[in-house]
């Protein structure tokens, strides 16, 4: 972006899945493709922090993603370099003038329930209580037109299984950017990468993600300032706590025409209801007097 001083990136993504034969079960060959997971230890000005599992598809923009949401560093200008080097499994993150309080960031860790375990560094609730989102209202026809398009999406997925998907939405542009991983932290933590590198104002956007909702992602995505959060899973109670506080909306359960509002249902327009639903039988079998 003009003005801005961005670090340099290496390019170091990688093929995300690997040709495998497999026999089914008839005991005939078949081939297929398995996904490829990596280790990338991260280290930061010289000193080790952890270790990520991931496709290494998109490596330098879920380590963007990664310090952006862990609070690490605030500015993305505070950044001069970050080199991946698949040789080491390793990614090096060099800063202009240091980290402030990295040490006492890195003293308090949460081990969170992202596939493959996420680990969150910092107050994990930290600068929730100053996040007040404005979500804007959502013509149930929109969600359903987004949850269309997203079936074109998921080619990790359709070829190979044990990934999560997560997109970034607008109703303007539909599906802006769509990132797998093996867990859906890595994605979200990717795509929060490309918004700060592209400095993207996340208010009229909408964040899709095949996992769970826990607190961990609605952390993660009312940072980035996005107010509607879609999941065709479930939630947890702390996601939806969370959600209340700040002011994301919050859909799950999306496949198809179904799906269920947590929070912000008062904001859905519903322009396009399913036909309603065939009444149950009732449970009482006893049959009534003559």
């Amino acid at each position: 972006m003009p003005g801005r001083q961005l670090p340099f990136l290496s390019d170091e993504g990688l093929q995300a899945t690997a040709n495998v034969v497999a026999r089914n079960e008839y005991g005939e060959p078949v081939d297929g493709a398995i996904a490829v997971e990596r280790a990338l230890t991260i280290y930061l000005d010289k000193q080790e922090i952890v270790t990520l599992m991931t496709l290494g598809n998109h490596p330098e923009l879920l380590i963007l993603g990664w310090l952006r949401n862990q609070r690490m560093i605030d500015d993305i200008e505070a950044i001069k370099a970050v080199q991946v080097d698949w040789e080491t499994e390793s990614v090096a993150i060099v800063t202009h003038a240091g980290v402030e309080n990295l040490e006492e960031k890195l003293g308090r860790k949460t081990v969170t329930t992202g596939c493959g375990q996420g680990t969150v560094f910092g107050d994990l609730m930290a600068d929730i209580d100053a996040i007040r989102l404005q979500a804007p209202r959502l013509k149930q026809s929109s969600i359903y037109a987004l949850l269309q398009a997203l079936n074109e999406y998921n080619e990790i997925y359709k070829n190979a299984g044990a990934v999560h998907g997560c997109a970034l939405c607008s109703d303007a542009s539909g599906i802006e950017l769509f990132i797998e991983d093996v867990g859906r932290h890595n994605a979200v933590d990717a795509i929060a990468g490309h918004m700060w590198l592209e400095d993207m104002d996340g208010s009229d956007k909408l964040f899709y993600t095949t996992g769970r909702l826990t607190s961990e992602m609605v952390i993660k995505v009312a940072l980035m300032q996005i107010p509607v959060l879609l999941s065709r899973s479930g939630i947890t109670a702390m996601g939806l706590e969370i959600a209340q506080r700040v002011g994301v909306t919050l859909i799950a359960r999306a496949k198809g025409r179904h799906f269920l509002v947590y929070h912000g249902g008062e904001l859905i327009e519903y322009d396009a209801m399913p036909p309603a639903k065939p009444q149950s039988r009732s449970r009482d079998t006893r049959q009534a007097p003559d």
